[in-house]
């Protein structure tokens, strides 16, 4: 009965393709794009496309996931790192880890990726834009800008305000878009350009240690990205604090170095041309510093004060928001509102921090939505 089943996908990008080539010598697939198939892939990880992140235990990889943590436990527990990097594998790509545990294919090539995955796939991509999609007696009718087409399954893959108003029209609840891993606005402006190594921040209860990188009008970078992440729904202005320096003792470092410009010193513990932003008295040599200079310093090198205006965007931008996703079977990927609909991908409120986590969300709920249409 399965071969028999005709489906219609919506969106022929990295979630619409990967749930197709699962069902393609099971049903009669058709994928409704109006856009190039895999375009979106193209400038996944720099034009790097990272594929994956080298977390290979399933709950763990689940915590990476500020929204859709909870939901994707199942998900990944039947298809994750693992089987992703098998299926690449499979159609050629091959891949490797880098420091940072991301993974790329070794082509370092996101064009080679789209090429491979597409001389894989054996479906009807028709190119049209999908408005909307009709509940009839016993089928889905996806009506397009040039047709419209009756199926027995409807997977809705395509991600942005196009996959909210199809699932919108169809009763679902949309979760309130908003913007994710960003660069963020702040009140105070440092020298920009300066890349900051292992900054720590505490959102929440959550710890955070990245990179950070300040700009004309803020911060961007892993550390702003993860922020802008966690705090996707909070109210601006709000307040960071960043510990750009770890456990220090200044004045051990003052006895040692009298002679030294607190400038000099402080340049020796972040970037020089970042010294002169945090150091309240530049010129005064550390033998004169006075206890209120050093207690201002400490804190600007280990509690520095950021109020975060806007988001300023710059980064691997991903929308926080989408489909309800209690309105979801995450066994099944198949809506609970409408039977033989189902969902993969970004147009459900699930998002990861930067690493191949928001591709990983599309590898696996592809897979769990095509295995059980079929």
């Amino acid at each position: 009965m399965a071969q028999e089943y005709k489906v219609g996908i919506i969106g022929a990008g990295p979630a619409g393709c990967f749930c197709a080539y699962h069902l393609q010598n099971s049903c009669d697939v058709t994928i409704f794009e109006k856009s190039s198939p895999l375009k979106s892939l193209l400038v996944t990880g720099g034009g790097r496309c990272n594929l994956a992140h080298n977390e290979f235990d399933f709950r763990e990889l689940a915590k990476f996931y500020p929204r859709g943590g909870k939901f994707l436990y199942s998900v990944f527990s039947r298809f994750a790192t693992a089987e992703t990097l098998e299926f690449f594998r499979s159609i050629g790509v091959e891949t490797y880890v880098q420091e940072d545990n991301r993974i790329f294919p070794t082509s370092n090539s996101a064009a080679d990726v789209r090429e491979k995955f597409l001389k894989a796939l054996h479906v009807n991509i028709k190119k049209e834009k999908a408005l909307r999609v009709n509940k009839l007696d016993g089928v889905l009718e996806v009506v397009t800008d040039e047709g419209s087409y009756k199926f027995d399954r409807v997977v809705l893959a395509v991600g942005g305000h196009a996959g909210f108003n199809i699932a919108k029209y169809l009763g679902h609840r949309i979760i309130d878009p908003k913007p994710a891993l960003v660069g963020l606005k702040t009140d105070k402006l440092f020298p920009s350009g300066v890349v900051l190594k292992s900054v720590k921040t505490k959102i929440g209860k959550t710890v955070l240690q990245e990179d950070l990188l300040f700009t004309h009008n803020g911060i961007s970078g892993p550390l702003a990205f993860k922020i802008s992440s966690l705090n996707a729904r909070e109210k601006f202005p709000y307040t960071v604090l960043l510990d750009l320096v770890g456990e220090i003792d200044l004045q051990k470092l003052f006895d040692a170095n009298p002679h030294k410009t607190l400038k000099n010193l402080v340049g020796e513990l972040v970037p020089k041309s970042f010294a002169s932003a945090v150091c309240p008295s530049g010129e005064t040599k550390c033998s004169q510093v006075s206890a209120k200079v050093r207690e201002e310093l400490y804190k600007n090198l280990t509690a520095l004060e950021v109020k975060v205006l806007d988001v300023a965007g710059g980064g691997e931008v991903v929308t926080c928001g989408g489909v309800d996703l209690d309105e979801i079977n995450p066994k099944t990927m198949e809506s609970k509102l409408v039977p033989g609909l189902y969902f993969c991908g970004e147009v459900m409120d699930i998002d990861g921090f930067c690493g191949g986590f928001n591709l990983q969300n599309c590898w696996s709920t592809a897979y769990i939505a095509a295995m059980n249409i079929i």
